[in-house]
């Protein structure tokens, strides 16, 4: 992809939206598809750091992400649906992922070792660092899900996805979907229930 010469700043860049950003990519605005990148890479990295907690394999699936979304993008037929492009884009490279390390041995996740979990923040005793710690906890708890209860579970609460769409990008059906997001939150309630 080549560059246009249209004149525009990088500030003018940050002021569009995701649509408009992709159209622009569309057309070969290389600086379009770095701000497009840019937007969208702390969303993909959240994403599989719910998925796996090897913080290496995070990176490494995120980068591979945010390649196929640039390699991909002319692929794009419709702008509006950008959002679901990407989410089907994730949820195939974890997958992937999976299949890549399915001999490997689960690690399962020590409840007491959730107990102790340590504010790197360094903040003071409040909200923020209460937050920090939840947050970590409801991690901690989703990656001990079943792999096909995390991608549905992240897709309608971290996404807000439709049923429907999580259907498509999960390629299994409506039923399934909704049984698998109820088993995924009744296994969370149960994980959490001392926390909440």
């Amino acid at each position: 992809m080549t560059s246009k010469g249209n004149g525009m700043s990088k500030s003018t860049y940050k002021k569009r939206d995701i649509n408009t950003l992709v159209m622009l990519a569309q057309k070969g605005d290389v600086k379009a598809l770095e701000e497009l990148i840019k937007r969208v890479q702390k969303n993909i990295f959240t994403m599989f750091s719910y998925l796996t907690d090897k913080r290496q394999d995070i990176a490494d699936l995120t980068q591979e992400a945010l390649l196929k979304m640039a390699r991909g993008i002319n692929n794009l037929k419709d702008v509006k649906n950008f959002k679901a492009w990407l989410n089907q884009i994730t949820a195939n490279i974890f997958y992937d992922y999976i299949k890549k390390h399915a001999k490997e041995k689960n690690i399962e996740i020590d409840n007491d070792k959730l107990l102790e979990i340590k504010d790197k923040i360094g903040c003071e005793p409040g909200e923020r660092c209460l937050f920090s710690e939840m947050e970590k906890l409801i991690r901690a708890a989703v990656i001990s899900l079943p792999d096909n209860l995390k991608i549905v579970i992240l897709l309608r609460e971290y996404e807000g996805l439709s049923y429907e769409d999580i259907s498509k990008i999960t390629n299994t059906t409506l039923g399934t979907v909704k049984s698998r997001i109820a088993r995924a939150r009744l296994k969370l309630q149960e994980e959490l229930k001392e926390f909440i």
